[in-house]
C-alpha cells in the first residue's frame, strides 16, 4: 500500500474541524493537505493538489456536502462526517467509503480511512497502469432500489438501460430500477469494464457477444442498438477495426 494519502477536511463548524484535524493526525499515513469552512474554499485547494481523500461534513451553508461531490469531475475518496443519520442513502450512493455520525470516536475514524486507504491505492494502482483486472471485476456499488441499498457487483451487470430520470439495471439474475442519470452512472463505473454504446444504453464490454451493423447482441441474447456517434468508442473497447 501507498504509504502516505493526502486528505481535505472540509467543516463549517470550526470544533467540527479541530476535532476531525486531531484525529486525523493520529493516523501515521494521513498527510493534512488542508483544512476549510466550505465547499468553494475547498475546491481551489482540489484544483491545486492532488487531494487522495475528502473528508467533508454534510450540512453546510451555500452548498452542503452531498451538492459539493456531486459537482466534482473527478472526486477522490471520499468519507462523510455528519451529524445527522437522514443522508446516509444518499451519501453511499455516491460511492463514499463511509458515512460517520458525530461524535466520532478515534476508532470508528480509523475504522473508516482504513476502507479508504483501500480504495485510495486501487485508484492509484489503475492511473499508475497495474494490473488490476481481476480486482476490479470483483468490485461492486450499492443502488437503492426495492426500498433497501443493494450490492451489484461489476461483473454481473450486463447492460444499464435509461429513462429521462430513471436507469434499470440489467444484471445476470435480474434487474433494479432506481433514481438516477446515465451520465451520473456512466461516471461510477470503470471505463476498463463498461462502454456507452447509446444515449440510452451502457453495455459490459465482456457481455458483448456480436456486432451486426448497427447493432450488439449480448451473452443474454438481447440485442440492443449503436448510436453512429458511440460506435467507434466501442470498436475501440473491443479492440476491432471500426471498417
Amino acid at each position: 500500500m501507498n504509504k502516505t494519502i493526502k486528505c481535505l477536511i472540509v467543516d463549517d463548524e470550526p470544533i467540527g474541524r479541530q476535532i476531525i484535524e486531531r484525529l486525523a493526525k493520529q493516523v501515521n499515513y494521513l498527510e493534512v493537505a488542508g483544512v476549510c469552512e466550505d465547499a468553494f474554499e475547498a475546491i481551489t485547494i482540489l484544483q491545486n493538489n492532488d487531494i487522495d481523500l475528502l473528508i467533508s461534513d454534510i450540512q453546510m451553508p451555500k452548498i452542503n456536502g452531498l451538492e459539493f461531490v456531486r459537482s466534482l469531475p473527478s472526486p477522490p475518496v471520499i468519507i462523510f462526517i455528519t451529524a445527522h443519520d437522514q443522508f446516509a442513502i444518499n451519501s453511499f450512493e455516491l460511492g463514499v467509503a463511509d458515512y460517520l455520525l458525530k461524535p466520532v470516536t478515534f476508532e470508528r475514524f480509523l475504522k473508516a480511512v482504513n476502507k479508504a486507504r483501500l480504495q485510495v491505492d486501487l485508484k492509484k494502482s489503475r492511473y499508475a497502469g497495474g494490473s488490476d483486472s481481476d480486482t476490479k471485476a470483483t468490485e461492486s456499488l450499492f443502488i437503492k432500489a426495492n426500498n433497501k441499498l443493494n450490492r451489484i457487483n461489476y461483473k454481473d451487470i450486463l447492460y444499464i438501460e435509461s429513462n429521462k430520470d430513471y436507469i434499470k439495471i440489467f444484471t445476470t439474475e435480474t434487474s433494479f430500477l432506481t433514481y438516477s442519470r446515465m451520465k451520473a452512472m456512466e461516471e461510477k463505473l470503470p471505463s476498463s469494464l463498461f462502454c456507452r454504446i447509446h444515449k440510452s444504453y451502457l453495455v459490459q464490454i465482456s457481455a458483448v457477444k456480436a456486432v451486426m451493423g448497427n447493432t450488439v447482441e449480448l451473452t443474454n441474447g438481447v440485442s440492443l442498438p449503436i448510436a453512429l456517434s458511440h460506435k467507434d468508442s466501442l470498436f475501440i473497447a473491443l479492440k476491432l477495426n471500426n471498417s
